[in-house]
């Protein structure tokens, strides 16, 4: 992958990239906000440090997601709850605390390029119709009521999930498996955002249910 690493840190980023590249991956470090906001458009994926010297790393993340689903994983000394949380409700795909397991990291990358590709199983027709909401799961586009709704990477895979299996229940296990790309990566409260973001998105109340102690399901009961 092309990786655009944003981390002000010298060293850091040169142990970073240096590990990232030893795998494979095509590396492009830069130390400033406005840096990864003119240059995310030349990567697969961007690595994104919050404390930044010009801008903060959540203006940037928010501003990228205006114009770009590029995935994003924050990587952050920052690991209070109301950071993860924002950072989440802003578009990252995933959040990792420094200091950075490179095991870890390299296999959350894995799992947010492989969900960014599309990978989900989907029905043979590619556009799921639900009342007024139409998915269009190979344009990657949601409409609701005739406007063209705008999700993020994630919150997209979290819902191409249940397109595909409409009006049946999907596990939280499922879901967190299939849209992480594995379960014990995944953090629980990511998948609660992701679904208040959803919700408040699609603006159907009663379309997106909970099934209490099991998971989801997409269209009314």
């Amino acid at each position: 992958m092309r990786v655009l690493l944003v981390e002000d840190d010298t060293g850091v980023a040169r142990a970073l990239a240096e590990t990232l590249q030893a795998h494979g991956h095509s590396v492009a470090a830069v130390g400033r906000g406005s840096d990864a906001l003119t240059r995310h458009r030349d990567a697969d994926l961007l690595l994104l440090d919050l404390g930044l010297p010009d801008l903060d790393g959540l203006d940037v993340l928010r501003k990228i997601r205006q114009v770009s689903p590029v995935p994003v994983i924050v990587l952050t000394a920052r690991d209070d709850e109301r950071s993860v949380v924002r950072a989440l409700r802003f578009g990252a795909d995933d959040y990792l605390a420094k200091p950075v397991r490179m095991a870890e990291l390299l296999a959350r990358m894995d799992a947010v390029a492989r969900r960014a590709g599309g990978s989900s199983p989907a029905p043979k027709d590619p556009v799921v119709r639900i009342e007024d909401v139409e998915i269009d799961l190979g344009a990657r586009r949601v409409v609701v009521g005739g406007r063209d709704i705008g999700l993020t990477t994630k919150e997209f895979a979290v819902l191409a999930v249940l397109a595909a299996r409409p009006g049946t229940a999907v596990s939280r296990q499922q879901l967190m498996d299939e849209v992480w790309g594995d379960a014990y990566l995944a953090v629980s409260r990511s998948l609660d955002v992701h679904m208040t973001q959803l919700r408040a998105k699609l603006d159907r109340p009663g379309l997106l249910t909970t099934i209490r102690g099991f998971g989801y399901r997409l269209g009314r009961s």
